[in-house]
């Protein structure tokens, strides 16, 4: 009996052996064994508590963070559809956000209602995943801006998650891999709408400017080997950059079949034209051994890679 048969009664759409390159930002993965697209929450609540608790969950948004091995994903792969992307203005510099918006709408909405979330502009993905990884740039991330979120657990359970629930790291959180956010409270500082829109134009223009942002890429593929406060921020206990230690192990531009190590920024990982997924985590592995080799440091992954291989 295939796993699909064993599933329970939803409202929105269970699809068997749904192809997720297609669905990935690097166009690589192969596929989920049920892809699973809710109607709405309580639709995801239902199943989720109905659920054989052996079946594996995996929650993916645009998988702008995630390498999907070529074997596919085992179990059950929840993807949130349009109803999860809503946004509302609410008092005091907060917006209510679904879970699917895409970053940058997020932060060009909140922007025409004078409200600074611009750091989110430059990054790829929605919100879901960069709650769930603590996502930052130029000094700011979620956690800074996070009031509270609801999700709804592996047991089908839905909670309020606080700020002092999320156990916010650096590029990272307490958020259990099986528990899917649905939709958060964010609350950026107020100011002047044009200046907040020239603010994320100059991110725009300086991240096109150091980063190969027409290429597949899921940003940077290793953490800084640095020392991190637990709300994210750089402690500045050391001046470490994963890039450097990239570059002077020789790796810049660095390739293993489709997958390369960005000329311009050699701790982007590109897809630069037909890679499989283990094309790229061969790729990065590799560069993980030069490193350690050249350098005696070891560089852990900042993309995560889940399914078989």
């Amino acid at each position: 009996m295939s796993l699909i048969e064993n599933l329970p009664p939803v409202e929105g759409r269970l699809v068997e052996n749904r192809a997720l390159d297609s669905l990935s930002w690097l166009r690589v993965g192969g596929p989920a064994e049920v892809l699973f697209t809710p109607a709405h929450m309580a639709d995801l609540a239902a199943f989720m508590k109905a659920l054989l608790p052996e079946i594996p969950v995996l929650p993916i948004g645009v998988c702008s963070n995630l390498i999907i091995r070529d074997g596919g994903v085992k179990g059950v792969v929840v993807r949130l559809g349009p109803k999860f992307n809503g946004f509302e203005l609410l008092k005091g510099g907060e917006v209510r956000v679904g879970a699917s918006a895409l970053d940058a709408q997020v932060a060009k909405r909140a922007a025409e209602a004078g409200i600074d979330l611009a750091f989110l502009r430059t990054i790829p993905g929605s919100i879901g995943g960069a709650i769930k990884m603590n996502a930052g740039c130029y000094g700011s991330y979620l956690a800074d801006v996070f009031v509270r979120a609801t999700a709804v657990t592996r047991a089908g359970k839905v909670v309020t998650l606080k700020l002092e629930d999320m156990g916010f790291g650096y590029r990272d959180s307490a958020l259990p891999d099986e528990t899917i956010i649905t939709q958060a409270i964010l609350r950026g500082p107020l100011g002047n709408p044009a200046e907040i829109e020239a603010k994320m134009e100059a991110a725009l223009a300086s991240r096109a400017a150091s980063q190969p942002v027409k290429e597949r890429s899921c940003g940077s593929t290793f953490r800084n080997p640095a020392g991190f406060s637990s709300t994210g921020k750089d402690d500045d206990v050391h001046d470490l950059k994963a890039w450097k230690l990239i570059d002077e192990a020789g790796l810049r531009g660095a390739r293993l079949g489709g997958a390369q190590m960005s000329e311009m920024h050699p701790n982007f990982m590109i897809n630069a034209g037909g890679a499989t997924a283990a094309d790229l985590e061969g790729l990065g592995e590799l560069v993980r051994e030069k490193v350690r080799e050249k350098h005696g440091i070891e560089l852990e992954w900042e993309i995560r890679r889940v399914g078989v291989e």
